[in-house]
């Protein structure tokens, strides 16, 4: 049975930001919670999604990412000169309310359950990154790093509503196991590069 660690929660609040010389809205920009914070069917309390055509909604009510690609991201950036940013990535800096530990997309398949102690949440689908990743990260070929990586991490459905916090661990219960999220992904992504 696979384990994992919640290692932080974050949400944030839809705000304009200067992206390719427009002005644009998203929640991208996520910041760490302390202590529990209430789950329900539509994600965490005080979160929000700036697009809801793409994000949000029963099937990407929570977004989890996993830490172990951090490193991966710090070195992109330093690699392609992302300039204002130093080499430290806090939590939350993919725009996740999930940071987990021990538990990667080639490790999950749609219909798995992720069990806390006071919620479930069940995977649904892996991330597709648009053009506002690439200004979070500070550098152009952020999209294409994710896609050739696959380092995407994964939207959430509630199942079971309640808390969470970070420190909390976690299990896996497998669901079907008929479609992985890393195969998912990559049939997406090729879909999109056709």
């Amino acid at each position: 049975m696979l384990m994992g660690q919640l290692l932080s929660v974050q949400v944030g609040a839809a705000r304009k930001v200067q992206i390719q010389g427009r002005s644009i809205l998203t929640a991208i920009h996520k910041t760490p919670v302390v202590g529990p914070v209430p789950v329900m069917p539509l994600g965490l309390l005080g979160d929000e999604q700036a697009d809801p055509s793409v994000h949000g909604g029963l099937d990407k009510a929570v977004y989890a990412y996993p830490s172990e690609h951090y490193g991966f991201w710090q070195e992109a950036r330093r690699a392609a000169g992302a300039s204002g940013f130093d080499d430290t990535l806090p939590y939350g800096s993919m725009g996740e309310n999930l940071t987990l530990a021990g538990l990667l997309e080639s490790d999950l398949w749609v219909g798995d359950v992720l069990r806390f102690a006071h919620c479930a949440l069940r995977v649904v689908q892996p991330r597709e990154p648009c053009y506002k990743f690439n200004a979070a990260m500070g550098f152009a070929g952020a999209v294409k790093a994710m896609a050739q990586s696959g380092h995407c991490g994964f939207y959430l459905a509630v199942d079971e509503p309640g808390q969470i916090g970070a420190g909390e661990s976690f299990t896996v219960v497998s669901g079907s196991r008929q479609t992985s999220i890393a195969g998912l992904f990559q049939a997406r992504i090729f879909k999109h590069l056709r």
